[in-house]
């Protein structure tokens, strides 16, 4: 069993009633984000690229839902008392002004289809927000015993204060990768909110344990989970409502920060990820070979590789919860030096798996020129 800190009813039913309040808003919240983007009209079109699978139009801006559940819970739990005391309030001002970039953004994209150089800009407004306000790591563990130290060089910003050149960088280089991760993983209906909401369940587990214990992180996390499932019951297969732009970028900016605001709990976020994280980077690689747009969607990812196979679309998002749950599951067990080992492990499977997926392709190919 994990050794997990043993929980006494107060905390257990504080923890579990944040999680049904979060839960139970974004379920009611989410029905009102839909008749509202499908009275404006943002809504996605089956017909927009080849790669589309759904039948009919389907809102966007569903991340509104999760935006608002989270934040208002959030709300709730500081003025109880509850979050206040390892999170500061700053910590959580900066996540809401960069989420709310975020909502800004993914809705003027959702509704006049923006240009990827104009895209950019709000992640990228969104990670400096976090940095801006003091968020990051002062330090890594080394996984060979003691620590990395990130905080040597600094930039003086005067009134507004330091820039650390290391430990703000991993922090943009972070929040950047972990963004673009969920925005090019939402593919299959549910497969990012469920995925996120693993994530987080982990990171929950991960900061009751009695070595790690930080009850602000997990309360945080409890509540983005709550938030994330009670949007799934309507993003589940077939999908009433999608993340849209700011929603995809938002699970993984919200799931990204909380890593950091732990401590740099990064390595476990990142091996819950990893799957998706080293198949956005090999979909990537193969849109450089083939000479087209690195932002262009297409039929490279994992998961649609899976529903080409002949899975249907609830199997295949099934299939992707299972990895991620059993990497994060394991890692809850593994010291810094396995986890590090775990990670090369899994890319190298993903490589071989890539290299696999790159020789059925071209076999398909050429048994289609064969017959032409």
């Amino acid at each position: 069993m994990l050794a997990l800190v043993q929980l006494n009813f107060k905390y257990f039913f504080m923890y579990l009633g944040y999680f049904i309040v979060a839960f139970g808003l974004s379920l009611l919240v989410t029905p009102l984000v839909y008749y509202i983007m499908y009275r404006l009209k943002v809504v996605d079109e089956p017909r927009s690229a080849k790669r589309k699978i759904h039948k009919k139009k389907v809102p966007l801006g569903g991340g509104l839902a999760i935006f608002v559940s989270f934040f208002a819970v959030m709300l709730l739990a500081w003025q109880g008392h509850d979050i206040g005391e390892e999170v500061l309030p700053k910590h959580m001002l900066a996540m809401f002004l960069g989420s709310l970039v975020l909502m800004i953004g993914g809705f003027l994209d959702d509704t006049f289809n923006l240009s990827p150089a104009k895209q950019i800009w709000f992640p990228v407004v969104a990670a400096l927000i976090i940095i801006l306000f003091g968020i990051g790591p002062n330090y890594f563990t080394n996984p060979s015993g003691g620590v990395f130290d990130l905080s040597t060089w600094k930039i003086s910003l005067g009134g507004l204060g330091d820039f650390v050149l290391i430990a703000d960088g991993i922090v943009f280089l972070w929040l950047m990768g972990m963004m673009f991760t969920t925005k090019f993983l939402d593919g299959l209906d549910g497969l990012v909110t469920g995925i996120v909401t693993i994530g987080a369940l982990v990171l929950f587990g991960f900061t009751i344990q009695q070595q790690w214990l930080q009850p602000d992180v997990a309360m945080l996390s409890i509540m983005f989970a709550g938030a994330c499932t009670g949007f799934l019951v309507w993003n589940w297969h077939p999908a009433k409502i999608f993340l849209g732009e700011g929603g995809s970028l938002l699970a993984g900016f919200i799931l990204g920060t909380l890593a950091i605001v732990s401590g740099a709990k990064i390595a476990i976020t990142l091996l819950v990820m990893a799957v998706p994280a080293i198949d956005v980077a090999r979909v990537i690689i193969r849109r450089i070979q083939k000479g087209t747009s690195i932002v262009q969607g297409d039929n490279e990812h994992l998961h649609f590789k899976l529903v080409s196979l002949g899975l249907k679309q609830p199997h295949a998002t099934l299939v992707m919860y299972a990895i991620s749950a059993a990497i994060g599951l394991s890692a809850l067990y593994l010291h810094s030096a396995q986890k590090l080992l775990a990670l090369v492990c899994i890319l190298l499977l993903m490589v071989f798996i890539g290299v696999w997926l790159a020789k059925k392709e071209k076999s398909k190919q050429r048994e289609a020129d064969y017959g032409a």
